[in-house]
């Protein structure tokens, strides 16, 4: 039996066969006697134990194929304590090599080098529900990692799926912008105060413009707190006397949806690209400028029929 747990192995990645095959379709051997068909068998077979004995002679204790690794080559390996797996698809080949190093071989007539093995700190074969998983730890290449996820039913685990994919990409495009603000409408909030404190040295009707734009920002942390299954009246009042008497620290504060509170969302790790922000802010006004440029609307007769 194969062994399930390796310290410090070395790691063969192959796109090699290692099993017996019929030939393949109008092929055709002719002999003359039993002999030169046993030496044909025979040769076969040092075909393989070759290829076999080659990776034992090289140290090599984890072997994993692109190809199909035969019965013969299985027992081989596991009576010298080796592990193998054939038929590992060509993404899970590409992350092993990327993770734990070395190169993929199409040919190791010529013996395994020790720089074309990959390397980890620890191989396991572990059981995680009905199914068997490999486990590469400590790869020294690694700059990535695998999550496993579990539950109950399918539909509960593709929706964590989903989950978990979104927050991985919101954290890429997060980490691509140099700075970033304060999420849960704080930035809304803090936009909203100054603009209210601006208008307030306005005379002219320009003042109403700025007053229903700063109100505008609100509806952002307003339907945050809806949608939280909170009173948005009493929480935006909250947050509107932080952003107007807290100069310092009160712009960073925001909606905290676990408790039905403000708080301080930049300390809290509740963060936005400062880009995004500026595009959709940026993105809203042209819309609403565009809708109050339209003198008029033309609506087709069979449209106000129904």
């Amino acid at each position: 039996m194969q062994s399930k747990k390796y310290e410090n192995p070395k790691i063969a990645l192959l796109n090699i066969e290692l099993e017996l095959k019929s030939e393949r379709a109008n092929a055709e051997v002719r002999v003359d006697n039993t002999k030169d068909y046993q030496a044909i068998v025979d040769a076969e077979w040092k075909i393989l134990y070759d290829k076999m004995e080659i990776c034992h002679k090289a140290g090599v204790n984890i072997v994993l194929s692109k190809l199909p690794i035969g019965d013969v080559a299985t027992q081989y390996f596991a009576d010298r304590n080796m592990f193998c797996a054939g038929r590992v698809t060509d993404e899970d080949m590409m992350r092993t090599q990327s993770a734990c190093g070395g190169a993929i071989l199409t040919s190791i007539s010529n013996g395994i080098k020790e720089i074309q093995m990959g390397k980890c700190a620890l191989f396991e074969e572990k059981q995680v529900g009905s199914e068997r998983f490999n486990f590469f730890t400590g790869c020294s290449d690694a700059h990535s990692a695998t999550i496993i996820m579990r539950g109950g039913t399918e539909q509960f685990i593709d929706e964590s799926v989903r989950s978990m994919h979104d927050s991985i990409m919101v954290v890429c495009r997060t980490s691509e912008f140099e700075t970033i603000v304060a999420g849960g409408g704080a930035t809304e909030m803090h936009l909203s105060s100054q603009v209210r404190e601006t208008a307030n040295t306005v005379s002219d009707k320009t003042q109403l413009i700025m007053l229903a734009w700063a109100k505008a920002l609100e509806i952002i942390p307003r339907q945050l707190i809806i949608n939280s299954g909170f009173e948005p009246s009493y929480i935006l009042n909250k947050l509107r006397y932080k952003h107007n008497t807290d100069k310092k620290d009160g712009k960073y504060f925001g909606v905290d949806v676990k408790n039905g509170m403000i708080a301080n969302n930049y300390d809290a790790f509740v963060w936005e690209p400062s880009l995004i922000k500026e595009n959709v802010i940026s993105a809203a006004t042209e819309v609403a400028c565009m809708i109050l440029s339209v003198d008029q609307t033309i609506r087709h007769p069979k449209s106000q029929s129904a």
